[in-house]
């Protein structure tokens, strides 16, 4: 069966549009039964700029939100489920930015009466699903991780079984699902879902996977089938191709940025190089009671800049005469 790349952001947002495969695809990632789910029209993309470029490329990291209510075992609790997706290797700060703006987002709250009739505001509990696709620097193999909170006392370190809204509050779980690891893991149904995104099953057209239907449990075969009809819409198809041409232009920028600032590391090394030696240098003369201007002259540096080196080189002399006298006492 042909279904179409969820890889991409617009089939990806097309697959989660549709409100039962949301519930079958996030239930089964949170192995938790969801009762309600209501997709929050928003999407949101991120400039990609790294803190030491040179340049600022710019590129979508995708976000989907969603407000659940969710079934426990203590009853039901209402949540915002965030869905992050990024093709290649991101700054972790784009993230806790985006998820701080949902801890301070007004909407992510709702009220609840306490047991003197008072109604308070509460915050809603977020569970985070990052899609990452690229693997992680120092886990491998591992397609699906659970970050999952846990309450201990600190001092006999027995967990704690109850929960509190001040802590879930302050706190999230969060899922990592690293698509390049997802090839070949078939250990159980949840992996078994997600590689509808293993990419080995890529056909001459990336947009396109080449999946067997009956490899899937029955439950999950509506998200195969909603894949199978993404095919079918041209305008995804159109976009499809949009997303590579800015994947393309994005991995051409980033190999200038690093070329650049190559250029820029090895040009500012020679530079600290330079500079060293002139430092030396008017060290070496003024030590030899050549006159100050004599020694601006000869560097063509101003006398502000000699003022300066010179302090430098006193201070780094008078530190030295300390360490010194430090050890010849401690002898």
């Amino acid at each position: 069966m042909l279904i179409a790349n969820p890889i991409y952001d617009v089939v990806f947002r097309f697959l989660m549009e549709d409100s039962k495969v949301a519930k079958l695809l996030i239930g089964a990632i949170i192995e938790r039964d969801i009762l309600e789910l209501d997709f929050r029209p928003k999407s949101f993309t991120s400039s990609v700029k790294r803190e030491d470029a040179l340049i600022e490329p710019i590129f979508t990291i995708y976000h989907l939100d969603f407000s659940a209510k969710i079934k426990t075992e203590e009853g039901e609790m209402l949540a915002i489920i965030e869905v992050q997706k990024a093709k290649l290797p991101t700054d972790i700060i784009r993230f806790r930015r985006y998820l701080g703006q949902q801890y301070a987002n007004k909407e992510n709250q709702y009220w609840v009466s306490t047991k003197e009739g008072k109604e308070i505001r509460r915050a809603l509990p977020i569970i985070s699903i990052y899609f990452l696709g690229h693997s992680l620097d120092n886990i491998h193999g591992i397609p699906v991780i659970q970050v999952n909170r846990k309450y201990f006392d600190a001092y006999s370190k027995r967990e704690i079984d109850q929960r509190d809204h001040f802590i879930e509050s302050l706190s999230h779980d969060s899922f990592i699902i690293s698509i390049a690891d997802l090839a070949e893991r078939r250990r159980n149904d949840l992996e078994m879902l997600l590689s509808v995104f293993d990419q080995s099953n890529q056909t001459e057209d990336s947009h396109i996977l080449n999946v067997k239907e009956e490899d899937f449990p029955e439950i999950f075969r509506p998200i195969i089938r909603r894949l199978q009809k993404a095919v079918e819409v041209q305008e995804i198809r159109d976009n499809m191709d949009v997303e590579d041409t800015i994947l393309e232009e994005f991995e051409i920028m980033e190999r200038r940025i690093l070329e650049a600032e190559r250029i820029a590391f090895e040009k500012q090394e020679l530079i600290e190089q330079a500079r060293q030696k002139a430092i030396a240098s008017a060290k070496r003369m003024h030590a030899a009671g050549i006159a100050d201007a004599e020694i601006c002259a000869f560097l063509d540096i101003s006398a502000e800049q000699l003022k300066e080196w010179l302090n430098i080189l006193s201070k780094v002399n008078t530190e030295k005469n300390q360490i010194q006298l430090f050890k010849h006492k401690n002898v």
